[in-house]
């Protein structure tokens, strides 16, 4: 198929279009685009300049995708948006491109679902398989790992990094890390549990649930100091590669992960 241009969209001479590009009324791309092939951009989207899209994404109405970052220390470094493939972002979504001090990059994996109103600012990190609820805001320099949902109205505080699998319940405000496979809600964010409804959908396996709550009584449960419950889980437990993907997460952590909610000894 070939790509067919709305009249009234306004696209900059070098703006890079692939095939079976679709792109609707007053829909704008600016210069230094690229946009890959099968994606769609509807009515009003605007691509702004420096933003690489791959192919299959769907830009919905009134979304803009590669805006300066909302940054005073922004000084108008030629900085990029760099998406995926497969993404969808509905409307009135917005997304920053990166800044000089944070690398000059924002970076989206492929699979992802933003919906409407969700922000994503610069020097953000998504990897394959988000899904943003509505209302959703990511903060400057936050990394979002694998497959990981955060609910409607949730706000990441800066500098924050979500792990796998994870999931943040709706009206959520998160200023800690988020392990892997946790389950966290609250209007100051509190790890509640393992994600076991969100782990039993992707077909982890009997086996390594089991050892996944008890890497999780041991860490957050016990009244073992951090480093020995660690230390402990990765003696006992260490053959599961997602304990040991829990257990180095912890311990790489800068901002340090949020705490248990009611904690239980």
């Amino acid at each position: 198929m070939s790509t067919e241009i709305h009249p009234t969209a306004v696209i900059d001479p070098n703006a890079r279009l692939g095939l079976d590009v679709r792109v609707g009324p007053y829909a704008i791309i600016e210069h230094d685009c690229v946009i890959g092939d099968s994606t769609r951009i509807d009515s009003f989207g605007q691509i702004k300049a420096h933003t690489t899209l791959g192919s299959n994404n769907h830009v919905h109405s009134y979304a803009c995708l590669g805006g300066t970052p909302q940054d005073l220390k922004y000084r108008g470094g030629d900085t990029r948006l760099e998406i995926g493939d497969g993404n969808c972002f509905r409307e009135f979504v917005t997304v920053n491109r990166g800044t000089e001090e944070g690398g000059g990059v924002t970076r989206l994996g492929s699979g992802i679902l933003v919906m409407a109103y969700a922000h994503i600012a610069h020097d953000c990190r998504l990897a394959d398989g988000v899904i943003m609820a509505n209302a959703a805001t990511l903060a400057g320099h936050v990394l979002v790992d694998r497959m990981a949902v955060i609910g409607g109205l949730c706000a990441i505080h800066q500098f924050v990094r979500i792990g796998e699998f994870a999931y943040i319940g709706g009206m959520t405000g998160v200023s800690q890390d988020v392990p892997p496979f946790m389950l966290v809600a609250g209007e100051r964010g509190w790890l509640h549990n393992l994600n076991l409804i969100g782990l039993r959908r992707r077909g982890i396996d009997k086996q390594t649930l089991s050892a996944l709550k008890s890497a999780f009584k041991m860490i957050w449960r016990s009244d073992m100091t951090r480093t020995k419950a660690l230390e402990k889980v990765s003696l006992e437990l260490g053959q599961y590669p997602e304990v040991r993907q829990l257990v180095e997460f912890v311990q790489a952590s800068e901002r340090g992960v949020l705490a248990l909610k009611n904690k239980r000894n």
